[in-house]
């Protein structure tokens, strides 16, 4: 064989391998597309519908949130989104209050509202961390140098550091790129985290959070006095107006003069959990995902060897009551912490170990495990359980003491039983559940609910915009607790019925939804211009709703989503006597002008990683 012929021979066999390589370039691009064009489920409605009450109720209700909001801020807020107040620490009025005045405008804004909700909240949270942490304390002696450190509560207990997160924590549902949530979320996860010298608040060998105050500069670790709960002395009779009724400075200490055993671990601190759910939910690294399930498990723990009741303190070398004399049900906020009202005289019970609840959703939002709903159910049957009989009425406990269980009350015991259902789906947990209201409407009861719901919610707008138009204190004369009544974002009913959710609240917590929507067209969060949606119903599997675009005029495209955080998959749709597979957390829905369709989903809930990223960023 000649030289020229084994170079020709050389050139066909690389030209044939070259082909070769060509055709697999082009059967992979032909897959790759053709997954896409499977992955891609688009739903087109084109069933003519009237635009519904209750549908044209939830736009005019999302314009009418929107006017009042920007009126109170408007009012109360000054351009570098300042509260208009005098500064205070403490438990009756502080930092915390002064962005808990905006609770709801995330949940508005993710709902549809326009962009300037956003833009407002996040002008009062940038502005809230300077005037914080520039203000100090002249007496309480961790907040001299600032209340606010590293953009975080100095030291706290969770009660009030949840209030002041509420804003916060729910920015990644409309805003999750942006890259100073992004550094801070991890900054303030990495707290508890132990990854910041200056604030050891976790203790990694007993799984405890070690103090009840804890923060940026780490926990407290001695008894609490009545001046670190009620702040620096102030002029109260004739300047301002308490919430809790005092009428001057030594009522404020006398009402706090209890809070002291604070140390230890209590149930409330669980709510520092959304950290590390956010943070995880940014990228998924994992040591958030580690560091959740492992304090949250440790409390399931502690709950099982308590005899199936969370106990409300774990001392210091992680033992059940350790730093009350082995008292399970002691410390600030306990199931034994009932106080005296100095004001009257009257008793309050002051128990709040159902600020915990808020870990176990979290845990239950990242396994799935119904473990975290079945701690929390039984519970709830242990404690009602002691229920006494007199005069014919049957009572139910909610405190327990050195006497054993009282405070004893016509009402079961309930706190959590609306999530434990919501989470389980089980019917048998409908039974602790009222048979009206939202609930009632998702059984089938009272189709007028939706309407006559929304229509309520316009009655609370125009009288706390009223009562905010008649507010006689001026900045001088007002705490930053003070403009919370006034406060118009009413969301609840919108969340309940468009979401199929259970609303946030002002405690800090994630959103649990069974639905959420985004406006593919404008590259946000929300339900596009001019549709309304409708949950009728859900069920383990399933979810009902009715999707309507009420423009005559022009086609809307919305892009359905499985769970707040696309935490649930969705496996098929079905609409006017048609179906398709999703397998997917999202789909497409094209709605021609003028059109709309009930749609029944299924899905498998918790089959995901929960994840802040938009549904077209997933992909």
């Amino acid at each position: 064989m000649t030289t020229r012929t084994i170079f020709i021979f050389r050139r066909l066999e690389l030209v044939k391998t070259r082909m070769k390589f060509l055709v697999c370039i082009a059967m992979v691009f032909l897959l790759a597309t053709k997954l896409s064009i499977a992955r891609e489920v688009n739903v087109v409605i084109d069933c003519p519908m009237t635009p519904p009450a209750w549908a044209l109720l939830e736009r005019e209700l999302l314009r009418a949130n929107t006017q009042a909001c920007l009126e109170f801020f408007n009012r109360y807020f000054d351009q570098r989104g300042y509260l208009l107040c005098v500064e205070r620490w403490g438990g009756d009025d502080g930092p915390d209050d002064a962005i808990e005045n905006l609770t709801d405008w995330p949940i508005l804004h993710a709902l549809g509202a326009p962009d300037v909700i956003l833009d407002s909240y996040k002008k009062a949270w940038e502005g809230h961390l300077r005037q914080y942490t520039q203000a100090r304390t002249v007496e309480v002696p961790f907040a001299r140098d600032g209340m606010y450190y590293k953009e975080f509560h100095v030291m706290f207990d969770w009660l009030h550091i949840g209030e002041g997160l509420t804003v916060f924590n729910l920015q990644g549902l409309s805003d999750p790129y942006d890259d100073r949530f992004q550094k801070r979320v991890r900054r303030y996860a990495g707290l508890y985290m132990n990854e910041d010298l200056q604030a050891p608040n976790y203790d990694p060998k007993h799984k405890i959070i070690r103090s009840l105050f804890n923060g940026s500069r780490g926990p407290l670790l001695r008894k609490a006095t009545a001046l670190d709960w009620a702040g620096d002395p102030i002029e109260v009779a004739g300047r301002f107006k308490l919430n809790h009724g005092e009428q001057s400075y030594q009522e404020m200490l006398e009402d706090f003069k209890d809070y002291t055993d604070i140390l230890g671990d209590h149930p409330q601190n669980l709510s520092a959990t959304t950290l590390a759910l956010n943070a995880y939910m940014l990228a998924h690294e994992p040591r958030f995902r580690t560091w959740l399930l492992d304090y949250v498990d440790a409390w399931v723990q502690r709950t099982i060897d308590n005899g199936g009741i969370i106990p409300t303190n774990i001392g210091p070398d992680g033992a059940i009551g350790g730093a009350c004399g082995g008292k399970w049900y002691g410390g600030v906020y306990g199931w034994g912490f009932s106080v005296v009202i100095p004001q009257t005289g009257q008793i309050a019970h002051r128990n709040n170990h159902y600020l915990g609840l808020t870990g176990f959703g979290n845990a239950l939002l990242l396994t799935g495990s119904q473990r975290y709903v079945d701690v929390w159910r039984q519970m709830i049957e242990k404690i009602n359980a002691n229920q006494r009989v007199v005069d014919g009425q049957v009572l139910y406990p909610h405190m327990y003491g050195d006497q054993g269980w009282y405070n004893y009350s016509l009402e079961p015991y309930s706190h959590g039983a609306l999530e434990v259902y919501y989470w389980s789906m089980d019917r048998q947990d409908l039974k602790r559940l009222p048979k009206d209201g939202w609930i009632g409407f998702l059984e089938g009861n009272n189709p007028q609910y939706p309407v006559q719901a929304l229509q309520n919610d316009f009655a609370q707008i125009r009288a706390r915009t009223l009562g905010m138009s008649q507010d006689p204190t001026t900045p001088d004369t007002r705490l930053s607790d003070d403009p919370l009544r006034y406060n118009p974002a009413t969301v609840r009913t919108l969340v309940e019925l468009m979401l199929g959710g259970l609303p946030p609240g002002n405690r800090g917590g994630p959103l649990h939804c069974r639905l959420r929507y985004f406006d593919p067209e404008n590259r946000r969060a929300g339900i596009p211009e001019d549709v309304g949606a409708l949950v009728e119903r859900l069920t383990n599997d399933a979810v009902t709703v009715l999707l309507v675009n009420m423009n005559q005029v022009k086609q809307r495209t919305v892009v359905v989503q499985a769970g707040a955080y696309a935490e649930h998959q969705f496996v098929s749709v079905g609409w006017d006597k048609q179906a398709v597979p999703i397998n997917q957390s999202s789909f497409k829905v094209r709605l021609l002008p003028g059109t709309g369709s009930r749609m029944t989903l299924t899905l498998r809930r918790y089959a995901n990683q929960p994840s802040l990223l938009f549904p077209w960023d997933r992909e």
